[in-house]
């Protein structure tokens, strides 16, 4: 483990190496904000939703975790701050119903999707998140049963060095150090940082680490690119995963990323071959104040993902894709035992003009598991335009998870795992309704879901001694969507969306761990002030969660540009210190403050 004051030499050591180089006294080099952006969108015909709401130079985003705080997805978070454990819900589904995703790579953790928010990526390496809810999302394979996240890299190409530290109460410090540039037909961005802080409450301290390298070699038709990361986390984790049981709980995890391939495109023809690994530690103590837990439980898992796509217009067929992935999933754990499995699949999708007004899309996928039946997935859409600024689309897909290693062999005082599970599965519908004009985007969805053999920990009576992972006889869920974007004035913009979700288990009547830990209600917004000395922002969001009092959090971050390479800010979180729990149990902080600087040239 990495102490802070090894970390603290790490980035002083970048600084000053940073300072020998003789750009630092250009005037090439301008302070210049680059978006992040939040998408929601469809792979194929329901058109990108874009939600302008940070930068990576604006200090409202305080990791790539947070943020998705403005989109549809459900944080349902047990630290606030650093994207420490965060879960995703889309559309009423569970945690481990969202797919995550690097560059249309897969990256979910086989263990648990608790540690699906365990991305070795700083705000400086993406360029922007794709949240895709729904019918789109069954073309990426298992797992998007609620939708899938796509965080997409942003590619090195400038000369560019970043610096910026930031202090605030319950002894919070961060620090990053990013440095990037542009060689001929290479462009390359190292980045360092680190968050840590002594917690808001007994257990709930944290520091986590990140080292990224992101590079991108422009060839022939294309380009090849190879992105590395690491992370470390220690963190107090009380009651995470025991709601309301008082354990002092800690956890230690480290996750190794490789992701690398090509993008090649030969008058149309694209060619895609992708290799993926990821390596993930987590180190759990269920209760740290014992000298020698006997509950203390070490886990090893490895991903391994290669993957080729292509695609190609084919007359009048339209624009069609192939594409063939294998995974191979192992995991070698002192509570789970040592176990492996893998999957082959192959998926088609096609995306047709069939006429001036209406456009077809489809997706098949067939995913051959070696534990599991091989399972039949895809989608079809219909997008058909009213008029020049509205339009309209139709969507269906089928969608199937199989359980995590946790769901099938897990055992502890509190919960048992179930090795007899079978993979969830799930029909989704979608219809919706577009309008874009000048500075004005609306809009609305409205989607149903039935899904089967629904996995949840479980207790049959409260006098059972553990929660036993299940399989739920079915569920529906439905709802509807609504966003908005306006460009108020030339410096003023409005993003905000609501989601409305109502999702009924025929579960005989059993008692959730979680409780039902979907949202009811959904409501974010954020004006954004970009003003000549700095950009401003204001957000809050509402969240109501059934048989349970909803909460109202308040966010701002103000930021003054003390020249073209400086920049001081000032960020709070709940303004209003509100006592709140995103799971039901585990208490989340009140009013956070943070200020800092950011050099960059």
């Amino acid at each position: 483990m990495l102490k802070y004051y090894k970390r603290s030499l790490l980035f002083g050591l970048a600084f000053f190496l940073s300072l020998l180089n003789p750009l630092f006294c250009e005037e090439d080099y301008f302070f210049d904000l680059e978006p992040i952006i939040v998408t929601k969108e469809a792979v194929h015909l329901l058109e990108p939703y874009y939600l302008e709401y940070a930068s990576s130079n604006d200090y409202a985003i305080n990791s790539p975790v947070e943020a998705l705080g403005l989109s549809p997805v459900d944080l349902q978070s047990r630290a606030l701050k650093a994207g420490i454990q965060t879960d995703y819900s889309l559309r009423g589904s569970t945690f481990q119903g969202v797919l995550v995703l690097i560059d249309g790579s897969r990256i979910n953790d086989p263990q648990t999707a608790h540690h699906n928010s365990d991305i070795p990526l700083t705000s400086e390496d993406i360029e922007r998140i794709e949240v895709i809810p729904g019918v789109s999302s069954s073309v990426f394979g298992p797992d998007a049963i609620g939708g899938a996240i796509n965080f997409i890299l942003k590619k090195p190409g400038e000369k560019k060095r970043v610096l910026q530290g930031s202090f605030g109460e319950h002894q919070a410090k961060s620090g990053l150090f990013s440095i990037s540039d542009k060689l001929d037909n290479l462009g390359v961005r190292f980045s360092l940082e680190n968050k840590e802080s002594d917690g808001f409450y007994e257990d709930t301290d944290f520091e986590n680490f990140i080292a990224s390298f992101v590079s991108s070699l422009d060839i022939p038709g294309g380009e090849f690119n190879v992105n590395l990361g690491y992370q470390e986390k220690e963190f107090g984790a009380y009651d995470f995963y025991t709601p309301a049981s008082g354990f002092l709980s800690k956890e230690w995890t480290k996750t190794f990323l490789l992701n690398t391939g090509f993008n090649l495109d030969k008058d149309g023809f694209i060619i895609k071959p992708n290799f993926l690994w990821r390596r993930h530690f987590d180190k759990f103590a269920l209760d740290k104040t014992t000298v020698r837990s006997r509950y203390l439980n070490h886990h090893r898992t490895d991903v391994y993902t290669p993957s080729l796509y292509f695609q190609d217009q084919i007359g009048q067929l339209g624009r069609v894709g192939l594409g063939i992935e294998y995974g191979e999933e192992r995991i070698n754990s002192t509570n789970l035992g040592k176990h492996n499995r893998n999957h082959k699949s192959i998926f088609l999708d096609e995306s047709k003009e069939l006429s001036n007004d209406l456009d077809l899309g489809l997706s098949f996928r067939l995913d051959d598991f070696d534990d599991f039946n091989n399972v039949y997935t895809g989608s079809g859409t219909l997008r058909y335009s009213l008029t020049k600024n509205s339009k309209v689309h139709l969507g269906i897909s089928k969608s199937t998870r199989i359980p995590s290693f946790t769901e099938l062999y897990y055992n502890d005082p509190t919960t048992l795992g179930n090795a007899g599970l079978s993979a969830e599965k799930s029909l989704s519908y979608e219809m919706g309704h577009s309008y874009k004009k000048d500075k004005l985007t609306l809009k609305t969805t409205g989607f149903f879901r039935y899904e089967e053999d629904l996995i949840d920990w479980i207790k049959r009576s409260a006098t059972q001694a553990q929660w036993q992972v299940e399989n739920i006889t079915e569920a529906v869920v439905s709802g509807v969507e609504e966003a908005i974007k306006l460009q108020i004035h030339k410096n003023i913009g409005l993003d905000a969306n609501y989601t409305y979700i109502d999702k009924r288990t025929y579960d005989q009547g059993y008692l959730y761990k979680y409780g039902p830990n979907y949202i009811r209600h959904l409501l974010n917004a954020g004006f954004n002030f970009n003003l000549p000395f700095g950009n401003q922002s204001v957000g809050f969001s509402y969240k109501k969660k059934p048989r349970r009092d909803g909460w109202f959090l308040l966010h701002a971050h103000f930021s003054y540009n003390l020249n073209k390479y400086a920049q001081v800010f000032l960020r709070a979180d709940n303004l209003l210190n509100v006592e709140y729990q995103e799971i039901e149990g585990i208490p989340q902080p009140g009013r956070w403050v943070e200020a800092g600087l950011r050099l960059e040239w």
